[in-house]
């Protein structure tokens, strides 16, 4: 029997849809075999999934799975695939209706014990969601708060999946994510954060700076160590304009692919500053890499630099 599941994989800072396709053969010699370019983290998923079928108190064949994550040209990392080809699993072997999966889209990594991880991304995840025109998202329940940032889509908290699974069967129906009880939380202000009042002297380099956060330009600080360039950069975040809602949201999803968003999907509403070492690499920088991470300009967006 064949079942198919929504997925996502996240690619830069943007969500890219995935079909999870799971092939059960009844007469075949036990097997689990992963296809559609996956990474080391995807294979591996296989010990996570049998054993969290196995906890959670539903049956694992020991027959022949093939999952195919489509489309098979595009590279997928991470665990994130984890829930929905569990959900291959036990739909192809008839545990589980096959009706209430259509139209949603499932992500999260598995615990041996059946209990859902967090994973990155979750806010392109839902935002690609909307819009492919999914009507709801099944997430890790730490992430909830995080997909909940992107409006007009159900965003479905699962804990653990024997709790999924009750769900599905309307057992006991996990209610989703409400906004309106939990508005989201807002990240505290960065440790790095100074008062711009606090800084005595320099009056021409201040006045130079309220111009350049005025106007949105470029500053070159040059002299000597210990004249305060660190400190007046560090200050510049504190006199830039509020952020607006939509460059919140897009500071916040930077920070989610990157795997570096606060506790309980916190909405970044202070600018950000980075500050990266002389030594830092090109990819560092820029981003990049193997599998495109965003780098210290990205996470730097609608903020300041130095």
């Amino acid at each position: 029997m064949l079942a198919t599941i929504a997925s996502c994989a996240v690619v830069g800072l943007n969500g890219v849809p995935v079909q999870v396709e799971v092939d059960f053969n009844p007469n075949s010699l036990p097997a689990f075999t992963v296809v559609g370019l996956p990474d080391k983290a995807v294979q591996e998923s296989r010990e996570r999934v049998q054993s969290a079928i196995r906890n959670t108190g539903l049956q694992y064949p020991l027959k022949r799975f093939t999952v195919n994550l489509a489309p098979a040209d595009l590279r997928k990392e991470g665990p994130a695939y984890d829930l929905s080809i569990t959900l291959g699993v036990l739909a192809a072997t008839g545990q589980i209706p096959l009706e209430p999966l259509e139209g949603a889209l499932f992500v999260g990594e598995l615990s041996l014990d059946g209990s859902l991880r967090p994973v990155r991304g979750a806010i392109s995840m839902a935002e690609m969601a909307r819009a492919e025109g999914f009507a709801s998202i099944y997430v890790p329940a730490e992430n909830a708060a995080e997909a909940a940032l992107i409006p007009d889509i159900e965003v479905y908290p699962v804990p653990t999946l024997g709790h999924l699974v009750e769900h599905l069967f309307a057992l006991q129906v996990i209610p989703p994510y409400d906004r309106d009880a939990n508005p989201p939380p807002e990240a505290p202000p960065p440790d790095t954060l100074i008062d711009f009042a606090d800084i005595k002297g320099q009056e021409h380099v201040k006045r130079a700076l309220e111009v350049a956060a005025a106007g949105s330009h470029n500053v070159l600080m040059t002299g000597p160590p210990g004249a305060g360039k660190t400190l007046m950069a560090r200050a510049l975040p504190g006199i830039l304009p509020p952020m607006s809602i939509e460059e919140a949201l897009e500071v916040t999803r930077i920070y989610s692919v990157a795997g570096m968003l606060h506790a309980g999907g916190a909405l970044l509403r202070y600018r950000p500053y980075r500050s990266p070492h002389h030594t830092i690499s090109h990819a560092g920088l820029v981003g990049g890499g193997q599998w495109p991470r965003p780098g210290e300009i990205s996470l730097a967006h609608r903020g300041c630099s130095s």
